[in-house]
């Protein structure tokens, strides 16, 4: 956080000053570690086994906050009798098909509910198939010896942790749990965010101040950018994308809510219809089902990874890059240029000429000759754009708070903001189909695109005000989503932003002390904090209150914003058949969930299990000392000749690849390097590519301070200046010492410093449930010296494959649970 987030960490210090314990958990030790009072190096992917631990220490000894979990969480729900565990089943759960790797998630479920709509409940949590239960028989084996058998992590300072965590947690304390995108980038990232959340709702620190899960975002937006998102499965708000079998919006509304579930979703079509509204404006009526089928339908994978390969395969004849350099910054580097070298066109929007702009001429593969300049052909527009500075417009973080920033100065010469471009881009299609009467063009003629200007772009405050949402019979900005309608008589950009311009005012505009910006939905600070008083209403604890019910006003007070009705008292209990949020009860904290509770046991909507489960990375050096299941067993992998593996266990030749590999951040330069690998100042700071690696390994592979080593997968190979440091220690796991390096992955082949690029050495796996790459843990070798050049790179990595006896086929197998472990 320290590194790659230090405007946030600063509060992490203000917090330690005021006597907070700081423990830094990561594989290396960085400039978090020095400043936290306990850094524990563990075994990179090894996370849920750590985890996992510390779900066993809390059940096993009964640490967990009692009187919050029973209340607020799913523990008391009996789950079906037909469902089988981790347990039962060595690592799989009951539903899994082999042919297809993925699950039917048909047994998670509650028991049945039968006519009365009740969930089955055991508030006494003895009941065996209770979630509570559950929860302990899977993670009985996640003993502190285990822990240090997966992770590295002795047994002592594992305690160590499990006891700081809990006794500064429960009535009177809270521990705020911060991750960032580093645990997204496994092939089980949602199930380690998952783990982490499991822990702190035993714990009671979740909708209490102090608490939290907290994802650090790669950078200042990012929040924004999956709030209101350019993700090929979502839809502003987090509505789905619609699927190819959805021919109505009934059927979407089908897919996407039940008719009996509690909560806010149960108003989905309130928030979809007004989206709709806004997309397509007087067009959109209640006759032509608010042209719902003018939106895309999806029907299967169609993530950025995807996409790449079938343009290597011929599919796709056009791309627009929007701050973004994949030819850096994504995975299997390799592949996405030779990718962009098989468009016919390829649009780039950037402040600088980034290498996804000029790969067609000097990308490695020019000097491997797999891309040829004079034959690429690939026509490439650049586009210059403006940064922040020089565009209004907002900023979200990660406290969900939208935060408006004015215009400093123009931009320079031709560069245009994101606004301007696709304005004035739809503006010309537009134009260039007027007249049109083929139907396909309907959606883009009949788009809402009529903004206040400033100048020749759209106004940015007028955008957030539609992304707000407008009441269309009185032209007024609508006040929250609770103001939504499904009937056609409100637009909204996105739903969860409603009330960012209440009042017609912009509410992120604000710079008062006490109320700073704006944070969605509705300026809650801290989410579901109706979990901050107990089931009667009254705050857990003086020292830690936030909002409590007032009786004589009949109403919810305190410091924040109620997430939760604000006249609902605590003893309210819903009318038999009340749906929606008349269903929720006065103590059903979790306001969006379908029951009403924060799930420990996920049900629904997982793909890889109802439970994080300890899976090795797709590549790994040792076997699953857990499970016979080796890898996650629904994680999308693409057997490709381009796309090679290395292999793993129970695969042979391991030992070809025999060190783990992780990358990372650093303070002084900015992700794919396009903005910080332009400025002296920063180049300076940090003007080499470079490999950390302990003296240990330094000496296994002959390694010299300061001087060149490469880095080898079976998909390239790196080089890199050594580091030798303790800041990477060996770790020993089952019965072998397991050496980790480290590398920085901002270099590229353009800027004022260049190098190798670092995600070249990553091949293209990725977590089922959100389909992002494991780009945080594989495998590889290292050896002294440079690597070799142009066509003598391709044979020398051609070799290392025939060595360790890598196909196409190779890491494909996803069950695994059968093999016998050696």
């Amino acid at each position: 956080m320290a590194e790659a987030h230090p405007v946030g960490f600063q509060w992490v210090i203000e917090a330690k000053a005021r006597g907070t314990e700081v423990v830094h958990i990561d594989p290396r030790f960085t400039r978090t570690s020095a400043l936290a009072d306990r850094h524990v190096a563990l075994r990179a992917g090894s996370d849920i086994a750590f985890l996992g631990g510390v779900i066993n220490y809390i059940l096993s000894n009964e640490l967990d906050f009692r009187e919050y979990v029973t209340a607020y969480t799913n523990a008391a729900f009996l789950v079906d009798e037909n469902y089988r565990d981790a347990e039962d089943l060595d690592g799989l759960f009951s539903g899994y098909d082999p042919d297809t790797a993925s699950y039917d998630p048909a047994t998670w479920h509650y028991e049945s509910t039968g006519a009365a709509g009740q969930i089955p409940a055991d508030p006494t949590l003895r009941h065996p198939r209770c979630v509570y239960q559950i929860l302990k028989r899977h993670y009985a084996r996640y003993t502190p010896e285990m822990v240090e058998r997966v992770c590295g992590v002795p047994a002592e300072t594992f305690l160590r942790v499990a006891r700081a965590w809990t006794e500064n947690s429960g009535r009177e304390r809270t521990t705020a749990l911060v991750y960032s995108v580093g645990w997204t980038q496994h092939t089980m990232g949602a199930q380690f965010i998952r783990a982490g959340s499991i822990i702190q709702l035993l714990l009671g620190n979740v909708g209490r101040p102090g608490g939290g899960v907290f994802a650090l975002r790669g950078h200042a937006s990012i929040q924004g950018s999956t709030d209101v998102p350019t993700l090929f499965n979502l839809l502003p708000g987090y509505l789905a994308m619609p699927h190819a079998g959805q021919a109505t919006l009934a059927d979407y509304l089908d897919r996407i809510k039940s008719q009996n579930q509690k909560g806010f979703w149960h108003n989905a079509d309130a928030y979809m219809v007004s989206l709709l509204k806004e997309y397509w404006g007087e067009h959109a009526t209640a006759d032509n089902d608010y042209c719902f089928d003018y939106l895309p339908r999806i029907n299967g994978d169609h993530g950025t990874y995807r996409t790449v390969m079938d343009m290597v395969d011929g599919k796709v004849f056009g791309y627009f890059l929007l701050g973004q350099n994949p030819a850096v910054g994504s995975a299997h580097g390799r592949l996405q240029r030779l990718g962009m070298a098989n468009l016919d066109w390829l649009v780039v929007r950037d402040l600088v000429m980034i290498e996804s702009a000029t790969f067609w001429k000097d990308a490695p593969e020019v000097e491997t000759g797999e891309i040829t300049p004079q034959t690429c052909r690939t026509e490439v527009f650049f586009f210059p754009a403006a940064s922040h500075v020089e565009k209004a417009g907002t900023f979200t973080q990660t406290q969900r708070m939208l935060q408006w920033r004015e215009k400093a100065v123009d931009p320079p010469g031709d560069a245009r903001s994101e606004l301007w471009f696709f304005y004035h881009l739809g503006r010309r299609l537009r134009d260039k189909l007027a007249g049109s009467t083929d139907e396909r063009d309907r959606p883009l003629l009949e788009l809402f695109w009529d903004y206040a200007m400033e100048g020749n772009e759209p106004s940015g405050e007028d955008v957030l005000r539609r992304i707000n949402g407008i009441d269309l019979s009185t032209g007024r900005a609508v006040n929250g989503y609770t103001e939504l309608k499904a009937d056609g008589s409100t637009a909204c950009g996105c739903w969860i932003y409603s009330g960012v311009y209440a009042d017609d005012v912009n509410q992120a505009d604000r710079r008062d002390a006490s109320q700073w910006g704006w944070t969605w939905p509705l300026n809650r600070r801290v989410l579901y904090n109706r979990a901050s008083a107990d089931p009667a209403g009254r705050p857990w604890s003086e020292r830690k209150k936030l909002i409590w019910w007032d009786p004589d006003r009949g109403e919810w007070t305190g410091h924040d914003i109620p997430d939760f009705e604000k006249h609902k008292p605590p003893d309210y209990r819903p009318p038999e058949g009340a749906v929606g949020v008349e269903a929720l009860r006065g103590d059903d904290a979790f306001v969006m969930q379908a029951d009403g509770k924060a799930w420990l046991f996920a049900p629904s909507g997982l793909a890889d299990g109802p439970l994080p489960t300890h899976y090795e990375p797709h590549e790994s050096p040792v076997r699953n000392a857990l499970y016979k299941q080796q890898g996650n067993p629904a994680r999308i992998v693409y057997g490709r000749n381009d796309n090679p593996s290395n292999p793993a266990p129970p695969e042979a030749h391991g030992e070809v690849f025999p060190f783990v590999f992780t990358a990372a951040r650093l303070t002084e330069h900015h992700t794919a390097g396009g903005m910080s690998r332009q400025l002296p100042y920063l180049s300076e700071l940090q003007p080499a590519l470079f490999v950390e690696v302990s003296p240990e390994l330094a000496r296994i592979r002959g390694l010299t301070h300061m001087d060149w080593a490469h880095v080898i997968t079976s998909r390239t190979a790196v080089d890199a200046r050594v580091l030798v440091t303790e800041r990477m220690k060996p770790l020993r796991i089952e019965d072998r010492v397991v050496q980790q390096l480290w590398m920085p992955y901002h270099w590229g082949y353009a800027g004022l410093v260049d190098g190798d690029v670092v995600n070249d050495l990553l091949g293209v796996v990725l977590d089922p449930n959100v389909f992002i790459q494991e780009s945080k843990v594989c495998t590889c070798d290292v050896q002294p010296g440079r690597r070799p050049r142009g066509p003598a790179l391709l044979a020398y990595i051609a070799e290392y494959r025939r060595r360790a006896g890598v196909t196409a086929a190779t890491g494909t197998r996803l069950d695994t649970h059968s093999e016998e472990t050696p």
